[in-house]
C-alpha cells in the first residue's frame, strides 16, 4: 500500500554506510523520461513508504487499490525526500512536490531492480550466498533450521522469515512474510555490511506475484509442498501453483532441492529450468513410493523432537533430531539439510555437526510447547490451513497418552474458502474442538466462527465442540478440560504478539495466555523465553474482541 505504515510497525532497516548512487545515471538506465533537474542529485537509499522515508532517499510512488502513492509526494519532499519515481499518472500527480520525478512504465514490477542498483545487492555483487524455500506450509521452519544448521557449521547468518528478521545475532519482529524489494535490498546490503555469509529467506507466492524478491539471485531454492491456501490471492490452485513456479527459473536462482511429498512437487521438478534434487518423506508422501535422490526415513517421536535418518540412493546418511513434534517437521529439516549441500557446503561437514546429535535451531510458535513437565501438554503452532492441521493433529496425537483437545480461529479478510475444510480437520484430528477467534480484521467475528463449527458438524455430528470468545476465555475453558498425560493444540497465533482487530494491532500472546491459563489451574509453568505484552493485572472489558481479566 502506497501509504504511511503504523507506527506499531517495526522499522525498515537500512545499511548503516548508506549508498550514494547519482539519480541521473538512475534516469539513464531505468527511466523512460524525467521532470525537472536530475543533474547533481545523490540517492542513499529507496523506499515505498514515506513513514519509512530518511533523507536523501527516492521515494517510489506506485498505484495502490484506492489511490496513487503520487498522491503522498508532498509528504515524501517534507520528509527530506530527494526524488519520486513513479508512473506517467504519478507524474501528474507528482508535479506540485516540487522534486525531481523519474517517469518509469511499472514501478512495481521495476522496484527490485532498482533497489538492486541503488545498494549493490544485485546478482553480480558480493552477497552472502542466499537460500529462499517456498511453498504453502513449512517455509517458516526450514528457513529457521537453516539457520541453525548453519551456526552449528559456524557460519554467520541471516534470516527474513514470516516471524522474524536475523542479523548476525541480531532479532528484529516481521512485518511481511517476505519484505517490499527495497527494504529486502536494504537489510541484504546491512547484512552483507555486518559479516553475514548466508542468508535464509521465506519467499511466499505473494513476493514473486508481487516483485518482492526481484533483483535478486537465490544460490538455492527449496519447495516444501502445496496445500490449499492463499485462494483469496488466486484464483485456484493452478493459479496458485503457477505463482510458486518462477522461483526455479534460471534468473531466480541456481540450483533447486524439491520436496516430493505433494503431488505439486513433481511437476515443480519436472517444470524447473534449473538442475534440482528431490527429497521425499515416505511416512507422509502421498505417493509413498515416489523415488526420489533422499529419502527421510522416521525413527523416533517424542515430546522433546523428532528423529529421522536422512538417506541418499548413492548411499550416504545422517541420523539426528529435529527439536519438534512431527514427521512434516522431519521432512523440513530433511529439505534443509539438503539445500545446504546444494549451496556447497561440504557433507562431511554436514554429518560431523548433525549426525547423533540435535539440530540447534529455535521455530518461534511451531508446535511450541509451553507447558511445564507436569499436567496437560500445551502446544502453540502457526499453522492455519487443514493440511497444517492434519498434520500436526498427527504428530500430536502420536506423543500423547490421553485426549487431544484442538483450538483455533481463522483469519478475517483472507481465503474463506478453507474454512469448512478446517473445521473439519481439526474435529477429525481431536478428541474435543473449541473454535474461538484469530484475527477478525474487519469481518464479523461471530461469522467466522459459525463457519467453522459448521464445517466440523458437518463432518463430525457427535463431536464436542464449544465456540468462545474472546481468546482469553476460549484457553481458560480449554485448561478445565484436561489432566495429566492430555493434550491442547493452539493453531492460527504461533509467535505473533497480537491480533488484527478492525485494523488495529492488539497485544496479544497465545504462549503467554496459555502459561497464564494453566497456572490459574494450578500447574507449574517455565518462565517465559519471550516478550510479555500483557501487564500482570490485565483489566477486565466487556467488549467481547478485547482482553478479558486474566489471573497472572
Amino acid at each position: 500500500m502506497p501509504t504511511d505504515v503504523p507506527s506499531n510497525l517495526p522499522p525498515v532497516l537500512r545499511p548503516e554506510r548508506p549508498p550514494h548512487r547519482d539519480l541521473a545515471e538512475l534516469a539513464r538506465r531505468f527511466g523512460v523520461r524525467s521532470v525537472g533537474d536530475v543533474e547533481g542529485t545523490t540517492l542513499t537509499g529507496i523506499t515505498l513508504a514515506t513513514a519509512d522515508l530518511r533523507t536523501g532517499e527516492a521515494f517510489v510512488a506506485i498505484r495502490g487499490v484506492n489511490r496513487h502513492g503520487a498522491d503522498f509526494a508532498t509528504t515524501a519532499a517534507e520528509r527530506g525526500a530527494v526524488a519520486v519515481i513513479t508512473d506517467a499518472d504519478g507524474a501528474e500527480i507528482a508535479a506540485s512536490a516540487g522534486l525531481p520525478i523519474v517517469v518509469v512504465d511499472d514501478p512495481r514490477a521495476l522496484l527490485g531492480e532498482l533497489s538492486a542498483w541503488v545498494y549493490g545487492t544485485g546478482a553480480d555483487d558480493d552477497l552472502p550466498t542466499l537460500l529462499a524455500t517456498t511453498g504453502t506450509n513449512g517455509k517458516t521452519s526450514v528457513s529457521h533450521l537453516l539457520e541453525g544448521i548453519l551456526g552449528q557449521l559456524g557460519v554467520v547468518t541471516g534470516l527474513s522469515s514470516t516471524a522474524e528478521r536475523h542479523i548476525a545475532g541480531e532479532v528484529i519482529v516481521s512485518r511481511l512474510t517476505t519484505p517490499e524489494a527495497s527494504e529486502f535490498h536494504a537489510l541484504l546490503a546491512l547484512m552483507r555490511e555486518r559479516g553475514v555469509e548466508a542468508v535464509a529467506v521465506e519467499v511466499s507466492a505473494q513476493a514473486l506475484t508481487r516483485h518482492r524478491v526481484d533483483g535478486l539471485m537465490f544460490d538455492v531454492a527449496g519447495f516444501t509442498n502445496l496445500t490449499h491456501d492463499h485462494l483469496d490471492d488466486y484464483a485456484d490452485m493452478r493459479e496458485y501453483f503457477e505463482a510458486k513456479l518462477p522461483l526455479f527459473r534460471a534468473d531466480r536462482a541456481r540450483r533447486g532441492v524439491v520436496c516430493l511429498d505433494s503431488p505439486a512437487g513433481a511437476e515443480i521438478a519436472a517444470r524447473a529450468e534449473i538442475p534440482v534434487v528431490t527429497i521425499v518423506t515416505p511416512a507422509i508422501a502421498h505417493d509413498p513410493t515416489a523415488t526420489a535422490d533422499w529419502a527421510v526415513e522416521i525413527v523416533d517421536e517424542r515430546q522433546e523432537g523428532t528423529q529421522f535418518t536422512l538417506r541418499s540412493g548413492d548411499g550416504r546418511s545422517l541420523t539426528t533430531v529435529v527439536p519438534v513434534i512431527g514427521r512434516h517437521m522431519a521432512a523440513n529439516a530433511g529439505l534443509a539439510i539438503v539445500m545446504l549441500l546444494e549451496a556447497g557446503y561440504a557433507w562431511d561437514r554436514l554429518v560431523a555437526a548433525l549426525d547423533g546429535a540435535r539440530i540447534d535451531a529455535s521455530l518461534p510458535g511451531r508446535t511450541q510447547l509451553v507447558s511445564g513437565s507436569e499436567g496437560p501438554a500445551v502446544y502453540v503452532d502457526f499453522g492455519h490451513s487443514p493440511d497444517a492441521f492434519e498434520k500436526t493433529l498427527a504428530a500430536v496425537r502420536r506423543v500423547t497418552p490421553g485426549k487431544v483437545v484442538m483450538l483455533f480461529g481463522a483469519d478475517g479478510d483472507r481465503d474463506a474458502t478453507k474454512r469448512h475444510d478446517m473445521g473439519r480437520t481439526a474435529v477429525e484430528g481431536s478428541d474435543i474442538l473449541i473454535v474461538t477467534d484469530h484475527h477478525p480484521r474487519h469481518e464479523n467475528p461471530d461469522a467466522i466462527r459459525e463457519v467453522l463449527v459448521e464445517g466440523a458438524r458437518r463432518a463430525r455430528p457427535d463431536a464436542e465442540i464449544h465456540a468462545f470468545t474472546p481468546p482469553e476465555r476460549a484457553i481458560l475453558e480449554a485448561v478445565k478440560l484436561v489432566g495429566e498425560g492430555d493434550a491442547i493444540l493452539w493453531a492460527g497465533p504461533g509467535h505473533q504478539d497480537y491480533r488484527d482487530i478492525r485494523g488495529v494491532r492488539t497485544p496479544y500472546s497465545a504462549r503467554e495466555l496459555s502459561r497464564r491459563a494453566l497456572r490459574a489451574a494450578g500447574w507449574a509453568v517455565p518462565d517465559p523465553q519471550w516478550p510479555v505484552p500483557y501487564p500482570a493485572d490485565s483489566t477486565p472489558s466487556s467488549d467481547p474482541e478485547r482482553p478479558v481479566d486474566f489471573p497472572a
